[in-house]
C-alpha cells in the first residue's frame, strides 16, 4: 500500500488539475470572444470633480478656523468623521493626497505624462497651506488619518528612542514610491493602501489584513501609519516647522502643570529641559561637527548600495519581465511560453525593440536607485545630527514636526480653561507669574549642539 501511495497522489494531482483546465479554460479571441464589461467605475464627471475640490479646499479652510481661532476640540472631531464619511466612504478615498505624490513625480520625469490637475490640487494645497498653518490636512482632513482617529481607544507612550526608530520607514518609504514612479515602474502607496479596501468594502485579501493589523494597532498607538508609514507625512515634517503659526498649548505662559503631556496620543508634546543638569556645549559641538563630517559619506555609501539593488527594482516593470522572459525562451533555458509572451510574439512586433526598451527602463531604475540610496543615506545622516542637537526648553511646547493639529491640548491647559471662563481661579506660573503676564524667558533655546 505504501509503494502505491505515490501514484495515487500523483493521479490526484493530475485529476485536480484537469478539472482546473476545465473550469478555468484559456480565452480564445478566434472563434467570437467578447471580453468581459469592465468592473472599473467611471471616471466622476468635471462637475463633480469640481465640488469634490471645492469641498476639499473648504474643509481645509474650516480646519484652520476650528484650530486657530476657534480653539475647539470637538468641532475638529466632527470635521474628521466629514473627512472620513465624505473622501473616505463617499469618494472611496480616491481624493488622496497621499498617492498624488506619485503622480506629481511622473509628471515631472515623463514629459508625455499629463498629471491630472485634481492629483496637482490635492497634493500642493495642503504643503502650501502647511507653510502658513502647519498640519491642519492631518487634523481633520487626511481620510486615512481620521479612520485611525475614530478608533483610538487607549493610547500608550511611545518611548523616544522607538520613535524615532521606527519613524525612518515612513522617509525610506517616501524615496521609494518617488523612485519607483519617477521610472514609471509602480505606483506602490496606491497599491498598498492599507485603508482604501475597507473605504471600498473590497480589496486584496492581504491588504485587507494590513490594514486590518494598522487599525489594530492604531487603537493604542495614536495614529500609527501617520507617524511611522505615511510618505507625505515626511514633507509635512520638513515644513511645519517653518510655517507662519505654530499649534500651541495655550497663547500664554506655561505653569508646568503637566496636563497636556498625557492629552497628546502623538508624542508632540516637548517637555522643559531640566536645569539640574548642564549640557556639556563644547562635547556636543564635537560631536554634531563629525556627524555632519559622515552624512556625505552615508549619502555616497548609500547611494552604491542602491545601485546595486537596482536589478531587484528593475525587476518590478512588466515591461523589463517580459524582456527577461522571451530572452530565456530564445536561449532555451525555459521550455514552453507563458500567455505574455505568446502575446507579445503575436502582435509582430520586433523582440529587439522589447530589449531596447527594457535595458532604457534598466538604465532610468538604476539612476534612481542610486537617487534613492543617496536619499536613505542622507536622511540618516540628519538625523544623527539633529538628535545631536540639544536645546533649553522653559515649559512645556509643541512639535510642530509631530503635532496633528487635532487639538487634544487645548482644553487640558488649565489657562485656557481660565481664559474660557471654565475656572475662577488664575493659574500661577513655577516663578510665581501670572499667565496673562508676558513670558520671563524665552521658550526655547539652542544651548548646545
Amino acid at each position: 500500500m505504501r509503494r502505491l501511495l505515490p501514484f495515487i497522489l500523483l493521479l490526484a494531482a493530475a485529476s485536480s488539475m484537469a478539472l482546473a483546465e476545465a473550469r478555468f479554460p484559456a480565452p480564445e479571441f478566434t472563434t467570437g470572444y467578447k471580453l468581459p464589461a469592465t468592473q472599473k467605475s467611471a471616471p466622476a464627471s468635471p462637475v463633480h470633480q469640481w465640488i469634490d475640490m471645492a469641498v476639499f479646499a473648504a474643509a481645509l479652510g474650516v480646519g484652520v478656523w476650528l484650530i486657530y481661532y476657534k480653539r475647539h476640540r470637538r468641532s475638529v472631531f466632527f470635521l474628521t468623521l466629514f473627512s472620513l464619511l465624505y473622501f473616505g466612504f463617499y469618494r472611496k478615498g480616491c481624493i488622496c493626497a497621499v498617492g498624488s505624490i506619485q503622480n506629481v513625480a511622473l509628471g515631472i520625469s515623463d514629459p508625455h505624462y499629463v498629471l491630472p490637475w485634481g492629483a496637482a490640487l490635492v497634493f500642493f494645497l495642503p504643503l502650501v497651506l502647511t507653510l502658513f498653518y502647519g498640519r491642519v490636512f492631518c487634523a481633520g482632513v487626511c481620510p486615512l488619518g481620521a479612520i485611525q482617529d475614530v478608533v483610538l481607544v487607549k493610547p500608550l507612550q511611545v518611548p523616544n528612542w522607538l520613535e524615532q526608530g521606527l519613524g525612518l520607514f515612513a522617509y525610506i518609504y517616501l524615496g521609494l514610491a518617488v523612485m519607483l514612479a519617477w521610472v514609471g515602474s509602480d505606483f506602490i502607496i496606491c497599491r498598498y493602501d492599507p485603508f482604501v479596501g475597507f473605504f471600498r468594502r473590497s480589496g486584496p485579501p492581504d491588504i485587507m489584513v494590513i490594514g486590518v493589523v494598522l487599525l489594530a494597532l492604531s487603537m493604542f498607538v495614536g495614529r500609527f501609519y501617520c507617524r511611522f508609514i505615511c510618505p507625505l507625512s515626511v514633507l509635512f515634517r520638513l515644513l511645519s516647522p517653518l510655517s507662519w503659526k505654530k499649534v500651541t498649548i495655550t497663547p500664554d505662559q506655561c505653569v508646568d502643570c503637566r496636563l497636556c503631556e498625557t492629552s497628546c496620543p502623538f508624542g508632540a508634546i516637548r517637555k522643559p529641559t531640566p536645569t539640574s543638569k548642564p549640557l556639556p556645549v563644547s562635547e556636543g559641538r564635537r560631536r554634531l561637527a563629525a556627524i555632519l563630517v559622515l552624512v556625505p559619506v552615508l549619502a555616497v555609501a548609500f547611494a552604491w548600495l542602491g545601485r546595486k539593488t537596482a536589478p531587484v527594482f528593475s525587476r518590478a516593470d512588466f515591461t523589463v519581465q517580459l524582456a527577461d522572459r522571451i530572452y530565456l525562451e530564445e536561449a532555451g533555458k525555459v521550455e514552453g511560453r507563458t500567455d505574455a509572451s505568446k502575446a507579445y510574439r503575436d502582435t509582430g512586433a520586433p523582440i529587439e525593440d522589447l530589449y531596447q526598451r527594457a535595458r532604457q527602463i534598466e538604465g532610468r531604475v538604476f539612476k534612481g536607485a542610486g537617487f534613492f540610496g543617496a536619499w536613505v543615506g542622507l536622511v540618516v545622516g540628519l538625523r544623527l545630527a539633529v538628535n545631536a542637537v540639544r536645546r533649553r526648553r522653559v515649559g512645556y511646547t509643541t512639535d510642530p514636526a509631530g503635532c496633528v493639529a487635532c487639538a487634544r491640548c487645548f482644553l487640558s491647559c488649565p489657562v485656557e480653561q481660565y481664559q474660557r471662563g471654565l475656572i475662577s481661579e488664575m493659574p500661577v506660573a513655577a516663578d510665581g507669574s501670572k499667565p496673562s503676564e508676558p513670558p520671563s524667558k524665552p521658550q526655547e533655546q539652542l544651548v548646545s549642539a
